[in-house]
């Protein structure tokens, strides 16, 4: 009798708590995406002063990294980089939740980063802020560590959500990705479900519910071009391995520079961010606007391979100075990329099987996605939200396959997890 009653009240109570960290995330989610914007359009407004325009992006770029970096190494070391694997480790029990310094460096830290044109994605700060969210309201409510991680899953979920407008690849995610740190039940998986849309719901209401990457309707290429797609995979899963390594290449680099020298070497890779975006602004920034100008044409298909290559070395280096950011965006770029290009080849090569190159476009962005991240079912869910693209779920789903496969064959780890493992074999714990 007494296990029924708590049973109801769990089921009354932890879709109210998810809830209501869904609605705050979305909040904080939807507030960080303004946020970033604005300090975006610091670099615009700059141009207007009367000095060399080149000189003034390159000071703006070097001053926002700088004093970003000094925030996470001040204040909250672990806010620095993406932050999913902090949260992975929270969900483990082997990471500490500090919301109160989290949540003001993470979000001032990652709108100073991204304003400047850094190489990365506002996907890993939401869903860092998200879990931080969670665990606030789990300290507020003074819930024990089962219904706490229920919160902190719950809000990572919901801040990969509130980043792309993305409800279905938030959940996914969080029970795909963190599955071996999260903790599978009805209710938990119910409370991630209510926290993403929710979360969902608030920013289509801070900021319309358009897909991130509206792209035009591609035609469905024949059944007899998903060879195709599975080759394509395979290469895509041999690029992932290549990312993996060069973002934890650029960390090692950053890590021999001594502890007094990191700022100042994070204001130089930001002093040259932020001469590319005034001399080449696709191989820097999110990488939103270089998919629409490719995608547009507007970017020759003969140079969309050192478009790859630059975008590489751009977001390995952006993420190595310890700026918040994540990593999603940059990788769904590079892959859009490296589909078109490989699309207007097989194009060029079988214009009646590949009528749109776009097609693999959209598959290199879950391709890789799966390749880096192995999470092969989020990756086909955020192309598809991401583009509105639904109806290529077919062709989405064999380029995963191969790329996931590929990269399973290769050797090469989940990301987060080895990020994880860097952190606890580096990173002291810190204290509240």
């Amino acid at each position: 009798m007494e296990q029924g009653r708590e049973r109801r009240r769990d089921v009354a109570l932890v879709p109210a708590r998810a809830l209501a960290v869904g609605a705050l995330t979305g909040l904080v989610g939807g507030a960080f995406r303004i946020a970033v914007s604005l300090a975006g359009d610091v670099h615009e407004r700059a141009r207007s002063l009367p000095l060399p325009p080149a000189l003034v992006s390159i000071a703006l770029g070097a001053a926002m990294v700088a004093t970003a970096v000094f925030l996470v190494r001040r204040f909250a070391p672990e806010a620095g980089g993406s932050g999913v694997q902090e949260v992975e480790g929270a969900l483990e029990g082997v990471r500490p939740v500090r919301w109160r310094r989290v949540l003001p460096v993470k979000f001032a830290g990652g709108a100073l980063g991204l304003g400047s044109g850094l190489a990365l994605g506002r996907e890993g700060p939401t869903i860092q802020m998200g879990g931080a969210l969670g665990r606030l309201v789990a300290d507020l409510l003074r819930l024990d560590a089962a219904q706490t991680h229920v919160l902190v899953a719950s809000g990572a979920g919901a801040g990969l959500a509130a980043a792309f407008n993305a409800p279905l690849s938030g959940a996914l995610f969080v029970i795909e990705e963190m599955r071996p740190h999260f903790q599978y039940g009805v209710l938990s998986v119910q409370g991630v479900l209510i926290a993403c849309a929710t979360a969902d719901a608030v920013v289509r209401v801070m900021l319309g519910g358009n897909p991130v990457l509206p792209l035009p309707d591609f035609t469905m290429p024949s059944l007899g071009a998903l060879g195709l797609f599975l080759a394509f995979g395979a290469l895509v899963g041999a690029l992932g391995r290549l990312f993996n390594a060069l973002l934890l290449a650029g960390l090692d680099l950053f890590a021999a520079i001594p502890d007094r020298a990191r700022v100042a070497a994070a204001g130089l890779v930001g002093g040259a961010t932020g001469l590319l975006l005034w001399l080449r602004p696709h191989v820097v920034g999110g990488g939103y606007a270089t998919i629409d100008a490719a995608t547009a044409g507007a970017i020759p298909a003969a140079g969309l391979l050192a478009l790859v290559a630059a975008r590489l070395a751009a977001t390995a280096t952006s993420y190595a100075t310890g700026a918040p950011g994540g990593i999603f965006a940059p990788m769904v770029a590079i892959g859009a990329l490296l589909g078109l290009w490989f699309g207007h080849a097989c194009h060029a090569a079988w214009p009646a099987a590949v009528a749109d190159p776009g097609v693999f476009a959209v598959a290199g962005m879950g391709a890789l996605f799966a390749a880096t991240v192995r999470a092969p079912l989020t990756g086909i869910a955020l192309a598809a939200e991401l583009t509105g693209e639904f109806a290529l779920i077919l062709p989405l789903t064999v380029s995963a396959i191969g790329a996931t496969l590929m990269a399973h064959a290769l050797g090469g780890q989940p990301i987060y997890s080895v990020l994880l493992d860097r952190t606890l074999a580096r990173t002291p714990r810190p204290t509240a």
